[in-house]
């Protein structure tokens, strides 16, 4: 007897299926509206693998079913959607607002320089409120949220001196004001659905990955420190990210050499030593391999 297998959650690369401008991109922005115009106002469940996701809808409405579990609200209103989880939303003709999209190493790098500051819990949980739910005195961090999205719309949209380093520095200021937003907000009157076995592992393996990814531990020492097979793992992330357990990994690799050789002026042979490679040859052929191009080669093009 065959046993029919779940089908993986589709992942949805914003950089790549709706903007190419820059595919690989830490901080892409785009209007709710246009987003809902491109993908449909009745968007099938999905998920951002390796993205945080924030909504900041500004007028009109939306159902959403977010981690399991279903929400209803008019704008303005916030959802906060940490990577990998499942969402499905409809949304009315009208609404409109922000959507910002940021990579979770970006995203984990601004809170390690902030040590102690925000609870661990705080980026693993997706959240759902509107403005209407907050304290008063959260009244000011929202209004500095949007006033830095709209900051962050109009600096997305342009090619200037300093760009990236802008975005960036916008991006964190997002992000700490969100971060006061979700320690005020009232707890949800529903309880979320407990997450599935292999989507909480999975979240486990990615937080191993980020602490442990230039220390290049076997697959095997990876899956023992979560008390599985690697036959497990491999099949968790087929399903949860469709990609295997070993290109998780090797992703998470590569976009931090990207962005030491796109925004660092460190030697290539350096960033090889600073991934835990031995042998700055056999980095490159790593590099190369899967970007189609040598990281010398990359960083000029960048």
């Amino acid at each position: 007897m065959t046993i029919p297998t779940v089908p993986a959650i589709p992942d949805i690369h914003i950089g790549r299926v709706y903007d190419q401008r820059d595919p690989e991109c830490e901080i892409h922005y785009e209007t709710f509206g246009r987003l809902a115009d491109f993908f449909g106002r009745n968007t099938p469940p999905h998920r951002h693998y390796c993205f945080f996701q924030v909504h900041l809808l500004q007028r009109g409405s939306i159902r959403l079913n977010l981690d399991g579990q279903v929400y209803g609200g008019k704008a303005p209103l916030l959802i906060f959607t940490p990577p990998t989880i499942p969402h499905s939303f409809y949304s009315e003709e009208d609404t409109d607002g922000h959507v910002l999209t940021v990579r979770q190493e970006v995203v984990r790098d601004w809170y390690r320089a902030m040590p102690g500051q925000w609870p661990d819990s705080l980026l693993r949980d997706a959240a759902f409120f509107e403005l209407a739910s907050l304290p008063a005195s959260s009244a000011a961090d929202f209004a500095a949220l949007e006033r830095c999205v709209e900051l962050l719309q109009g600096e997305f949209e342009r090619d200037a001196s300093g760009h990236g380093a802008l975005l960036l520095a916008l991006g964190e200021c997002f992000f700490i004001h969100l971060s006061r937003l979700l320690l005020a907000r009232e707890p949800s009157s529903c309880q979320r659905h407990e997450r599935s076995e292999d989507l909480r592992l999975f979240l486990s393996f990615c937080d191993l990955v980020e602490s442990h990814f230039r220390d290049h531990l076997t697959l095997s020492e990876y899956a023992s420190r979560l008390a599985i097979t690697e036959a497990r793992l491999n099949d968790i992330c087929r399903r949860m990210a469709e990609r295997p357990s070993k290109e998780v990994v090797h992703e998470r690799l590569l976009q931090e050499a990207r962005r030491l050789l796109r925004y660092s002026a460190v030697p290539v042979s350096e960033i090889s030593y600073q991934l835990g490679f031995a042998d700055p040859a056999y980095f490159s052929r790593f590099f190369t391999k899967r970007t189609g191009m040598p990281p010398s080669q990359f960083r000029l093009a960048g």
